[in-house]
């Protein structure tokens, strides 16, 4: 009996060895930095109830006009409250509003059922929630997971958001905002519903789902940490271009994963936020820890994009095996004068790029008038909307609010037919700093700019401009091409 409880302890010791070996050795990946820290992304379970809650059941309608939202509910509730499981639809179309899911539920779309989107915004009932940097109330998502843990979200099936209205209602406020000097606010005054909410959650997965027309950003991920995102096609550019249709938001949030996925949007791709302005640097929550990998962008604003609301910063990212076709900008941060933050530690390799506007762009002073706020004459402050305010508080002092762009390598870099190959503005009061870029080269019709840049290193960097021009370099110290 000793000597079988010896043997025991032994062997359990040697696994707990191995195991912690294992946990503190990073994966290898080539032309990148071993990172302790890659391992640790994503999530870390997946609920694991087998009993099915089938919609119908619960009186859910597949007949693409019935609202379903409190059947499809009602199925929820009911896994929740067994402990998790399944919760499944027969083929067919299924209206709905805003849908919460709880812990242990895998909500599984399945190929031949469709998601339908409320086209009435009574049907997302608001909320207290951040959107495009500052916490206000908004519209609920289509499908929300909030304050919850060990959830999913899965299937070969469709979420069809039907946001065109809500773009629509948005170009018509823009057309009247734009003239008054409110450019600003019109974003934040034009509600739309995002199309999937994870919000202060952990262990939430979301895998091969198509997500089509988002009313607004397509998929957030805010103040959550161990989120995987595999294998989801965002195609948003149904029936027109829609304003402001993200396609992965991470905000805010730590140890995300996003891999084989494939975006056409008409806003950023994939992007990292982290709060705009006075109210981000009040919460001060950085986005870190991110890996994005294996994906596609199509049209959109931007492959990857840092920012532009930066305030709690942006820090230990890794991107790699990505490509862009007819993206407006490839690899892009962006931030002003008000966000403040610090963007750093990120490194990007093996990308692809074919038809982009301009494959690397940096700028700290980013959209002036929608980045700065200021109440035109006519309005008084004591009585506009509570976001109004939101916006309009000074970041005090102004110091603050000056944002930070550094220690950035990017590897590995192969575009071609870009309109401009590199566009870098700092300010001087923050250069960008220690950008590196390695094995580069770039096919534009012109060459570009860097301004207020310093130590910036350029190794086998080679662009071939139609136009024969070259990078012009100004007001910065330590670049040399």
């Amino acid at each position: 009996m000793i000597k079988n409880s010896f043997v025991f302890l032994f062997m359990l010791a040697l696994l707990m060895a191995a195991c912690a070996r294992q946990k503190t050795s990073a994966p290898v990946v080539e032309g990148l930095p071993q990172l302790d820290w890659l391992r640790e992304v994503g999530a870390k379970n997946i609920p694991s109830g087998k009993t099915v809650f089938e919609a119908t059941q619960y009186g859910a309608v597949n007949d693409g006009s019935t609202l379903n939202t409190k059947a499809i509910q009602a199925a929820i509730d009911a896994c929740a409250a067994k402990g998790g499981g399944l919760v499944t639809f027969k083929p067919g179309r299924y209206l709905t509003g805003s849908i919460y899911l709880k812990k242990g539920v895998h909500l599984r779309i399945d190929k031949g059922v469709e998601i339908l989107g409320s086209q009435n915004l009574a049907d997302y009932p608001d909320m207290d929630t951040r959107v495009a940097g500052i916490e206000m109330p908004w519209p609920s998502a289509l499908i929300n997971v909030l304050d919850q843990e060990n959830v999913a979200i899965s299937g070969e099936g469709v979420v069809h958001a039907q946001g065109k209205p809500f773009w629509d209602m948005y170009w018509k406020m823009r057309k009247e905002y734009q003239p008054k000097g409110l450019r600003w606010i019109v974003d934040y005054d034009a509600k739309r519903p995002r199309t999937l909410l994870v919000s202060r959650s952990s262990d939430v997965t979301i895998k091969d789902i198509t997500m089509k027309q988002a009313g607004f950003w397509t998929i957030h991920i805010l103040y959550s940490d161990h989120v995987t995102v595999d294998g989801v096609v965002i195609q948003n550019n149904i029936d027109g271009h829609g304003p402001s249709t993200d396609g992965i938001d991470i905000d805010s949030s730590s140890y995300v994963l996003v891999q084989n996925s494939d975006i056409d949007c008409n806003d950023d791709n994939f992007c990292l936020k982290s709060g705009r302005d006075w109210d981000g640097l009040r919460v001060n929550r950085p986005t870190e820890y991110v890996l994005i990998r294996d994906c596609v962008s199509r049209a959109g604003g931007g492959l990857i994009t840092f920012g532009s609301e930066t305030s709690g910063g942006i820090r230990h990212v890794v991107a790699y095996n990505l490509k862009a076709k007819g993206t407006g900008v490839g690899i892009r941060f962006k931030s002003a004068t008000t966000r403040g933050g610090t963007v750093e530690e990120i490194y990007m390799h093996n990308i692809e790029m074919d038809s982009v506007g301009t494959p690397i762009e940096v700028s700290m002073n980013w959209n002036p008038s929608y980045s700065y706020s200021t109440l035109p004459e006519g309005y008084s402050l004591e009585t506009v909307p509570q976001h109004w305010k939101t916006m309009l508080t000074p970041v005090v002092p102004a110091e603050r609010g000056i944002p930070k762009f550094r220690n950035i390598y990017i590897s590995d870099i192969r575009v071609k037919d870009a309109r401009k190959a590199l566009a870098a503005s700092g300010i001087k009061e923050s250069l960008v700093e220690n950008f590196h870029f390695k094995d580069i080269t770039i096919q534009a019709n012109t060459a570009g700019q860097i301004s207020h840049a310093k130590d910036w290193t350029f190794e086998n960097f080679r662009i071939t401009t139609k136009d024969n021009s070259e990078i012009t370099v100004k007001e910065s110290e330590g670049v040399a091409l």
